[in-house]
């Protein structure tokens, strides 16, 4: 079945981002010009997504407004002539269908994938976490997508991490396979240097099947009273095979405030409007 819809979880707190994220969803701030969550919404649609669910919490409503019309907005650009602004304004609202559905407490990333159950239904879809942004000839997504359409089963996106960054991610086990694709052969979230299975994390991009429903739907809270998707995709392996994917690209964290500073620079570089003022300004500094 081909992988229509996508999951993008933006109901988290941002605590990591504080003071800016106390009135702004931590999804808004810009890379350049543009919200993280533009460019997440923006890789979907690149890799053939369909329908676009996002999972927001009350404090959200800045990002259902982004991807609304502003009919005032749209009319002041057009009195002034701006019609290259006006269309690019036009895009943002009519890039994909988009629903939004609330997660009513912070109880874990599997609690907010759960919250997409009856809006994604019986067939597969994409998971893709607002924190990491990857810059790749083809999407990341796109590439699990293709994955997913030669085996008929979940893929996860791996990369290769420092042994002392375990403790950050969820670590896999691995038979080792060809061409950067692997069956999974187990999972552990943020497991200590000793205790790791490998050095190859999950990162925030996945095809999943609809089963991981009711595996989520049976996972018990953490000791943080949280749902792990983790803990319900290595209870998946029990019914059905999972994969992992090292995919293509350069994955970059906003989750933090370096990531952001970072990840923003580096985006801005790539932009021939923004390059040439930026560079200059990066050479006058004296950082010795």
């Amino acid at each position: 079945m081909k992988v229509r819809k996508a999951v993008i979880p933006v109901a988290g707190l941002g605590t990591r981002l504080l003071p800016a994220t106390k009135a702004i969803p931590k999804e808004m701030l810009p890379l350049a010009d543009k919200p993280t969550i533009q460019y997440i919404v923006e890789e979907a649609v690149a890799s053939g997504i369909e329908h676009i669910i996002l999972i927001t919490s009350r404090s959200k409503r800045a990002i259902e407004d982004h991807f609304d019309t502003a009919p005032e907005l749209e009319q002041a650009l057009e009195r002034k002539g701006d019609y290259e602004t006006l269309e690019m304004i036009r895009r943002i609202a009519d890039m994909a269908q988009l629903s939004f559905t609330r997660q009513p407490a912070p109880k874990g990333l599997g609690h907010a994938v759960l919250q997409a159950k009856d809006l994604v239904g019986n067939e597969p879809f994409g998971v893709l976490l607002g924190d990491d942004l990857v810059d790749a000839p083809v999407p990341c997504l796109r590439q699990l997508m293709n994955v997913y359409e030669d085996c008929g089963a979940s893929v996860l996106a791996i990369m290769p991490v420092e042994k002392s960054e375990t403790s950050l991610y969820g670590i896999v086990d691995l038979e080792p396979g060809g061409d950067r694709v692997h069956r999974v052969r187990g999972m552990v979230e943020k497991p200590a240097p000793a205790d790791a299975p490998s050095n190859l994390a999950i990162i925030g991009r996945y095809v999943l099947t609809p089963r991981i429903f009711e595996l989520l739907e049976q996972t018990p809270p953490d000791s943080r009273n949280e749902i792990e998707l983790t803990d319900a995709l290595h209870a998946l392996l029990r019914y059905e095979p999972v994969f992992a994917t090292e995919f293509t690209g350069v994955r970059y964290d906003t989750g933090n405030k370096v990531g952001l500073l970072t990840t923003s620079i580096a985006f801005a570089l790539r932009r021939p409007d923004l390059a040439p003022g930026l560079k200059a300004y990066l050479r006058s500094l004296d950082l010795s």
